[in-house]
C-alpha cells in the first residue's frame, strides 16, 4: 500500500495521541518490513517544523528532521507541477495550502492521504482522492 501522511498524521504520531498514533506507527511498521510505501510531501515537514519549535522549541523541531532522515518515510520535494496542482486544488477547494501539498502528493503518488484534519473530508466525499480517516 501507498500512502501519504499529512501534517496531521505526523503531528498526532509524534505527540503520540491515541489510535492515531497507533495507525501512523503501524504503517511505519509495514513500511519498514517493505509492505508499504510512506511518503510525506516537504512542505508538511515544513509545517510540521514550525509547530513543533513554536510548541516545544527550535531544538525539538530540528530533532524531528534528524529523526525523519532515520524513518522509513520518503520526503518528496516540491517541483513545479505539484506547486500548481496544489494551487489548483487550493482554488477549487476551502482547505489550507498545506494541506493542498499534501493531496496533490497523494495523488501524484497514487496513494492514500492518512489524515484525521475534518477539513479534508469534502475531499474524501467528492471522490477526490481515498482516505484512511484517523481518530485519537
Amino acid at each position: 500500500m501507498r500512502v501519504v501522511l499529512d501534517s496531521w498524521a505526523l503531528l498526532a504520531w509524534l505527540q503520540d495521541e491515541g489510535k492515531a498514533a497507533d495507525s501512523v506507527d503501524a504503517y511505519l511498521s509495514r513500511a519498514e518490513a517493505g509492505h508499504d510505501e510512506v511518503f510525506v510531501s516537504m512542505i508538511n515537514v515544513g509545517e510540521v517544523f514550525y509547530r513543533l519549535a513554536r510548541a516545544r522549541g527550535m531544538e525539538t523541531a530540528r530533532g524531528f528532521l534528524e529523526d525523519l532522515r532515520a524513518m522509513p518515510i520518503t520526503v518528496l520535494p516540491t517541483p513545479k507541477k505539484l506547486v500548481v496542482t496544489a494551487a489548483e486544488l487550493k482554488a477549487n477547494h476551502p482547505i489550507a495550502y498545506a494541506d493542498a501539498f499534501a493531496v496533490a502528493a497523494a495523488l501524484r503518488q497514487a496513494a492514500t492521504l492518512v489524515t484525521g484534519d475534518p477539513e479534508l473530508k469534502t475531499l474524501a466525499d467528492k471522490g477526490v482522492l481515498p482516505i484512511d480517516w484517523l481518530v485519537r
